[in-house]
C-alpha cells in the first residue's frame, strides 16, 4: 500500500499494536499522545509536524482534527508515495473525514492477532486455498474446545504474554471496558454519554453477541428503570463503533433463486471475542458450564480470526440469513464469483450434521448463474480432530487448523 498510497491511514483498537506496526515501516515520528510538545504544535501548526524523513508516522492523528487536511494538501503538493504513516485508535467524525482522501489515503484495518499469529494454528488448511476450491485435509491438531475457551478469554492482544492467567487478562480487559465508558467515548464526538449506562450497553451487547438483536431489545436490556431510546442506542452502538470496541458482521449482498426476501440486519460482534468475556464478568470455567453462550463467542473468535485471514486474499466477510430461516454463520466473498459458506460449530457429530444441511441449504438458495457456486462449504468446529472432507461436500475444519 506505502508502494501506491501517498498516506497510510491504519486503523484499529487501542493496544492491538498499530503504533508498534507503524514504527516499523516509518523512518521518522510524532506521537501525539505521548509529546505534549509535538501535540500543541499540531494544533497550532498543523503543517509543522509533518515536517521530517518519510514515511513519516503521526500516531494517534485523530486528536488534531486540522491535520487531516494538512497531509491532503502535503500530499498533493508532494506528490509521491509512502509520504505519511497515521495510526489512530477512534474514528472521526465524518466532518473531519468529509474529503475522502480519495487517491491519496489508503486505510488499513488493524485487528488484534489470530490463532495463527499466536502461533496456536497449525495453519495446514489455508482459507486462500478454500476460496479456490481445494480440500481441507489436515492432521488432528491437539487442541480442543478448553483451548478454544482459553483464546476467547484472552483474545488476540499483543501485551499480553502466554503465561499471563486468564483471569488476569480478564481483569485487565475489564479496566479497558471501563476507560473506553469513562473517557474514550466522549473522545469520539464530544458527546457526554453516561457511563453506566455504556457498561450496560456493552453487557447486553455481549449477551447478544453473534447474534441481530434489534436496538429495541438491546435498549430494553440496558437499563430495566430508564432504557436508553432506540435512537440513544444507535448514537451509542456508533461511538463504541468508531473507538473500534465493535465491527458488526454486516448482511452479504446476493442474489437469490428463492422468494425468501434476505435478513439485512448486521450481527453484533465486538473487534476480539475478549472483550465480550470481560463484559461479561465471565470466566473460562463459567463458559464451559454455558455451552450455548460458549457456541456464541467461539462463533465471535472463528468471525474475527476470518476477517484476518480473508483480508490476506483480499476478501470480506459477511453474514446470510434469510426469511425462510435459512442462514450461515459467514459468507468469504474473495469476489469474481468465488465465496465460501461457513457454518460454527463446537463440534460433536449431531452439531456437524446440522451444519453440514444448513450449508447445503444456502447453496440451493444461492443464484449461481449471478454469484457462481460456493467453492467450499466449510463447517469450522473447537473440537480436536482432522480436517476432512465429507461425502456431501462439506469441508469439516477445526478452528486450530485454519490459516491465510
Amino acid at each position: 500500500m506505502l508502494r501506491t498510497a501517498r498516506a497510510l491511514l491504519i486503523e484499529g483498537p487501542k493496544g492491538c499494536g498499530k503504533t508498534w506496526f507503524g514504527k516499523h515501516f516509518a523512518r521518522s515520528e510524532v506521537l501525539l499522545e505521548q509529546d505534549p510538545g509535538a501535540f500543541a504544535l499540531a494544533q497550532a501548526e498543523p503543517h509543522r509536524v509533518l515536517e521530517g524523513p518519510t514515511p513519516r508516522l503521526i500516531d494517534e492523528w485523530q486528536r488534531v482534527s486540522a491535520l487531516w487536511g494538512a497531509v491532503r494538501g502535503e500530499c498533493d503538493a508532494r506528490a509521491q508515495a509512502g509520504q505519511f504513516i497515521l495510526t489512530g485508535s477512534a474514528t472521526p467524525a465524518d466532518d473531519i473525514t468529509r474529503h475522502s482522501g480519495a487517491l491519496r489515503i489508503q486505510r488499513l484495518a488493524l485487528r488484534t492477532m489470530s490463532l495463527a499469529e499466536q502461533g496456536t494454528s497449525t495453519q495446514e488448511v489455508s482459507l486462500a486455498a478454500l476460496l479456490s476450491g481445494e480440500p481441507a485435509t489436515a492432521r488432528r491438531t491437539g487442541r480442543g474446545v478448553p483451548d478454544a475457551v482459553d483464546a476467547i478469554c484472552r483474545g488476540g492482544w499483543p501485551g499480553f504474554e502466554a503465561d499471563v492467567p486468564a483471569q488476569d487478562v480478564i481483569d485487565a480487559l475489564q479496566n479497558y471496558l471501563d476507560d473506553i465508558a469513562r473517557t474514550d467515548i466522549r473522545q469520539v464526538d464530544g458527546v457526554a454519554r453516561d457511563p453506566v449506562r455504556v457498561r450496560a450497553l456493552l453487557h447486553s451487547l455481549a449477551r447478544n453477541v453473534s447474534t441481530a438483536a434489534s436496538l429495541k431489545k438491546l435498549a430494553v436490556e440496558t437499563s430495566a428503570d430508564a432504557p436508553l431510546g432506540r435512537h440513544s442506542v444507535r448514537s451509542y452502538l456508533d461511538a463504541l463503533e468508531r473507538l473500534h470496541v465493535l465491527e458488526p458482521l454486516k448482511a452479504w449482498p446476493t442474489h437469490l433463486r428463492s422468494r425468501s426476501p434476505l435478513l439485512t440486519s448486521s450481527k453484533h460482534h465486538f473487534t476480539d471475542p475478549s472483550l465480550a468475556v470481560a463484559a461479561l464478568r465471565a470466566d473460562p470455567q463459567r463458559l464451559l458450564a454455558d455451552p450455548e453462550t460458549l457456541g456464541l463467542l467461539f462463533e465471535s473468535l472463528v468471525i474475527r480470526d476470518l476477517r484476518v485471514y480473508a483480508q490476506a486474499s483480499g476478501a470480506r466477510v459477511f453474514a446470510f440469513s434469510d426469511t425462510a430461516g435459512t442462514e450461515a454463520d459467514a459468507i468469504v466473498d474473495g469476489g469474481y464469483a468465488r465465496w465460501i459458506a461457513v457454518e460454527v460449530k463446537l463440534g460433536g457429530n449431531e452439531q456437524i450434521e446440522q451444519a453440514a444441511r444448513s450449508l447445503l441449504a444456502v447453496q440451493r438458495k444461492v443464484d449461481e448463474t449471478k454469484m457462481g457456486l460456493a467453492a467450499k462449504l466449510v463447517v469450522v468446529t473447537a473440537a480436536d480432530g482432522f480436517s476432512y472432507e465429507r461425502p456431501d461436500g462439506v469441508s469439516v475444519v477445526p478452528l486450530f487448523a485454519l490459516g491465510p
